[in-house]
């Protein structure tokens, strides 16, 4: 945030605390976490998925063994805000010239997949006397970041012969486990990662941290926990895909009780009158039909509010729903009011969540635009305020 008085800002983020624990608790049951000594990996990465990286870190830190960010600078963030000494694995890329900070954050371990990033820190391991953990990247069919079964040898003879850094985790990441319910894929992936791991372990390497378990895979397939899950779009009360839900039906599995953690406000900024034939918003693509009271909301596509929703989306005021109407701009918003004869100035407008009998889920939002729930809610500008409530 570029400043902390709140009451600056017309349009805010409220995080529930008591669902985010709720979750955390229903991921942990439904893997019977307590039984089988299985490290929880909390992914709060790209700013908590839009739910503000240092409010949820503070909020499941005595909840979770990891925390999973995306970029050391959040690494970085957490540990100077928060003090903590969790254990924080950067899931994306650190480049090259960044790794001296390293040193300096000894419970922050990277994801590595290029050799030449573990040479650069091994320099730096030897010159300060100090022993590094970090956690590989393993391709099994995805295509993205991830060692190859071609460059494995040379990763296997440097952790053969580095004297100060520390193999401590391997993993891999599943690419058509969210979006199916025909799950044969992952079955192959899967396996492809144990291979990696037996490679490992015949040169005598036996890496003690594995994971592969996104949300999806926590909740459907228990052979993918090893001894550590990591997800991340459960955490907030969301599902990974209909294809999921659909998929614990079709499995037998208990379903779990998720329950949203975000809620995107604004509030009412002008209401007025206007007459029948009155044009609203650029490119005039909405026309009254009848005397209609408009409220004019101060947000936008900026805040993260996705123009896709002109003449299409609604709001929720004084427990109704409300269109909106015209297009959406950069810092405002339009939407017809004429129905709630009580709607006031500076009334309290949900963007995304409930009141009363009413919902507008990320899933409603999503269908509009034409995309998921991760995207609805990651996209929310991070400059607004995210302000926990119970």
């Amino acid at each position: 945030m570029s400043t902390t008085d709140k009451s600056l800002y017309p349009v805010w983020v409220e995080i529930s605390r008591s669902a985010l624990k709720n979750n955390i608790n229903e991921l942990k049951k439904n893997i019977n976490i307590f039984n089988r000594n299985i490290k929880f990996c909390g992914v709060i990465k790209s700013n908590a998925y839009g739910h503000g990286l240092i409010e949820t870190a503070q909020i499941i830190e005595n909840d979770i063994d990891f925390f999973g960010v995306n970029a050391l600078w959040e690494a970085i963030e957490i540990v100077n805000k928060l003090k903590t000494t969790k254990p924080i694995i950067v899931l994306g890329y650190t480049p090259l010239n960044a790794l001296n900070n390293i040193v300096n954050y000894p419970n922050v371990r990277i994801i590595v997949y290029n050799i030449e990033t573990l040479e650069k820190l091994n320099q730096l391991a030897e010159k300060n006397k100090i022993e590094l953990n970090v956690h590989i990247k393993v391709e099994t069919g995805t295509g993205r970041q991830g060692i190859t079964e071609e460059q494995l040898p040379n990763f296997i003879l440097f952790f053969k012969n580095s004297k100060y850094i520390k193999l401590e985790g391997i993993s891999t990441h599943f690419a058509n486990i969210e979006d199916t319910t025909n799950h044969v894929y992952y079955k192959y992936q899967l396996n492809k990662f144990k291979e990696f791991v037996e490679l490992f372990k015949q040169k005598g390497i036996d890496i003690p941290i594995k994971h592969t378990a996104c949300t999806a895979a926590c909740i459907l397939f228990s052979d993918t926990y090893f001894n550590m899950i990591r997800p991340g779009i459960g955490l907030y009360g969301l599902w990974p895909s209909k294809e999921t839900y659909l998929s614990c039906l079709i499995e037998g599995r208990e379903m779990l009780n998720l329950q949203p953690v975000l809620t995107f406000k604004t509030k009412i900024a002008q209401i007025k009158q206007l007459p029948v034939n009155s044009y609203i918003g650029y490119g005039c693509t909405y026309k009254t039909t009848t005397p209609t009271k408009i409220a004019i909301l101060p947000v936008g596509y900026y805040d993260g509010y996705d123009r896709k929703l002109s003449n299409q989306g609604f709001v929720i005021i004084r427990n109704r729903r409300a269109p909106i109407i015209g297009r959406i701009c950069m810092n405002i918003t339009m939407v017809n009011i004429t129905h709630i004869e009580d709607a006031q100035l500076e009334d309290e407008v949900i963007l995304l969540g409930s009141s009363a009998d009413e919902t507008i889920s990320a899933e409603n939002i999503a269908a509009i635009c034409g995309t998921i729930n991760y995207e609805i809610v990651t996209r929310i500008n991070q400059v607004l305020p995210r302000i926990i409530v119970d």
